[in-house]
């Protein structure tokens, strides 16, 4: 099997999960490229390519947050979709709303999966580990 790198975007507005983040990339030698942004609009005109900062078009994979400023996972989520360019980016929520309604809400919306973010780190780094598992597997255009 040949392994091909992801380029992964985390929507985050909080610094210490961003760092968990990359603690458990740096932990597991995940090796794909991590880009991110802190809310829903700076990370539509990274995937847009508007920016200096802009995402490759090949190969993406968005790891979000639902609780951010300026715009939020579920308002993130229904721009993606609405997009003819951007609505097959495969999307999965990491976040701590353990709400019904944000659940449902982002199902709808076609996310590849919903996960609450573990309390402690190494379980944390657990779940990226699984994560890049999975996502090596998948066949992402």
């Amino acid at each position: 099997m040949r392994k091909q790198q992801v380029n992964v975007l985390l929507v985050e507005d909080d610094e210490v999960d961003v760092m968990n983040v990359q603690r458990a990339f740096k932990r597991h030698r995940i090796d794909n490229p991590l880009y991110v942004a802190n809310n829903g609009l700076d990370a539509l005109n990274m995937l847009r390519g508007n920016d200096s900062t802009a995402v490759p078009r090949h190969r993406r994979l968005v790891l979000l947050d639902i609780n951010m400023p300026k715009m939020n996972g579920l308002e993130f989520l229904q721009e993606l979709r609405r997009d003819e360019s951007l609505k097959s980016t495969p999307v999965v929520v990491l976040t701590t709303s353990d709400a019904d309604r944000d659940r449902l809400e982002a199902y709808r919306l076609n996310v590849a999966g919903y996960i609450l973010k573990p309390v402690t780190f190494a379980i944390f780094a657990e779940v990226m580990a699984a994560l890049n598992k999975y996502w090596a597997l998948c066949e992402i255009p």
